[in-house]
């Protein structure tokens, strides 16, 4: 059985859905510490005049881990957000026919960043049809040491392959892997080129611009069938 295992990152790039599509269970790393500037509460769409930030403004104190980092809600940011996808995507062909789920979402209260960012996962799982065993990191008792903490979320799932992002030749420990007899295996992603607005091809961008665009093509855009 293949795990793959990321933090909950805020309406992600495309590659992040590719390692879940491979996956038979699919772990959010939701107990480990935030990072300030990083894709946990920010992502990337596309306009008129090139990509812009999505950003959700939380507070900050270190060391908070991402299910303990509060979203500040005295900044308007939901009606910011909604208005830049509105005025981005409402000319996109799947806009009108996607845009609920995420409408309703911008409408809602959100306190902490977890919830909003797995909610909004959620919601593109559904959209894509990625139909995974999906479990959060903090049900499961681990080691706080990088690699063995993965190797024993694998192994609480039941899993025997590891799937890594493709940088995890850089920083992975496999000994704990080897001890408890998981292969991993490491992600090879080629990112596709697809149907956009606002003319040249501008990739790694949060996936509402690749469902907007293509809709119902997008998972099989992400698999690589489609160029």
């Amino acid at each position: 059985m293949i795990v793959s295992i990321h933090q909950p990152h805020f309406l992600p790039w495309l590659g992040f859905f590719e390692k879940v599509d491979r996956a038979d269970v699919f772990i959010l790393l939701d107990n480990v510490q935030f990072e300030k500037n990083g894709w946990q509460n920010r992502n990337r769409i596309k306009g008129a005049n090139g990509w812009q930030w999505l950003t959700v403004p939380v507070y900050q104190r270190f060391p908070q881990t991402i299910a303990e980092t509060m979203v500040n809600n005295t900044v308007d940011w939901r009606r910011k957000h909604w208005n830049g996808i509105v005025s981005n995507y409402s000319r996109a062909p799947y806009f009108h026919e996607l845009r609920p789920p995420f409408e309703e979402a911008y409408r809602r209260s959100w306190d902490r960043l977890v919830d909003l960012n797995i909610h909004l996962l959620t919601v593109a799982f559904d959209l894509l049809g990625l139909h995974r065993r999906v479990c959060l990191a903090s049900e499961y008792a681990a080691s706080q040491t990088p690699s063995e903490r993965l190797a024993d979320l694998c192994a609480a799932v039941g899993g025997d392959v590891y799937l890594a992002g493709e940088g995890g030749h850089t920083y992975l420990d496999l000994r704990p892997f080897e001890e408890k007899g998981i292969r991993v295996e490491f992600q090879q992603f080629q990112h596709p080129v697809y149907p956009q607005l606002f003319g040249a091809f501008e990739a790694h961008l949060s996936v509402i611009d690749l469902l907007f665009n293509c809709g119902g093509q997008s998972l099989d855009i992400i698999r690589g069938r489609i160029r």
